[in-house]
């Protein structure tokens, strides 16, 4: 028996999917040519267990979207960093997400110790935060150690994200707000995390990263 290649069989479902959204919503292909006025910037993990829109049960155009190996936010990358400017400054998205994952592969990686080659400058802060947190990891199961790894993985870059200008001067301007959230492939849920910060910390970071016009 044959079997069907995914990317010949991907096309001939593009046209039925076209024809079924146009149905469905007969201005959307024509609008979303004129234009893109998403809501969210979303940035995930490269997973393809993680497609956002489909996920979030959205439309195309609703999402700008940046991914990347175990959605890692490094101050100096200037693809997200361009995303990031795009997004916030030119398109006013009004939320920033940043999504990790259950079963991570970047993550489990961090936690081995088997050389990468161009993975391991690339998973270094995952590495840097094992190392910082490793008397707590240690005294999990895998599976928790992942996890934990997971959730601090987006906290720290939430926290970046917060340290850049263009982010913190659109909080501060028209209310932009700054999520982090862990999806879960075993159930398909998203669980959103604590980002609530006593008022001496929001002071201090607007005193040592807000920069002036």
């Amino acid at each position: 028996m044959a079997v069907t290649d995914v990317y010949i069989s991907a096309l001939d479902h593009n046209k039925e999917w076209a024809a079924k959204i146009a149905q469905e919503d007969p201005t959307l292909f024509a609008t979303l040519a004129i234009g893109q006025h998403p809501q969210i910037l979303w940035i995930g993990c490269s997973d393809s267990r993680c497609p956002e829109t489909t996920l979030l049960g959205l439309k195309p155009g609703d999402v700008f979207v940046h991914r990347n190996i175990a959605n890692i936010i490094h101050a100096t990358d200037l693809s997200s960093s361009a995303v990031i400017e795009y997004a916030v400054r030119h398109l006013r998205v009004k939320h920033v997400v940043l999504c990790g994952h259950t079963s991570c592969g970047g993550v489990a990686a961090a936690l081995g110790n088997k050389p990468l080659g161009i993975l391991d400058p690339w998973l270094l802060p995952l590495r840097q935060i094992r190392s910082l947190h490793l008397k707590e990891l240690q005294g999990m199961s895998a599976t928790e150690a992942s996890l934990r790894v997971v959730e601090l993985n987006v906290q720290e870059g939430i926290k970046l994200l917060k340290q850049k200008d263009v982010v913190l001067e659109a909080i501060e301007k028209r209310g932009l707000q700054v999520h982090g959230l862990i999806y879960d492939v075993a159930c398909g849920v998203l669980r959103e995390l604590d980002s609530n910060e006593p008022e001496e910390a929001i002071k201090a970071r607007l005193a040592s990263f807000k920069l002036e016009a």
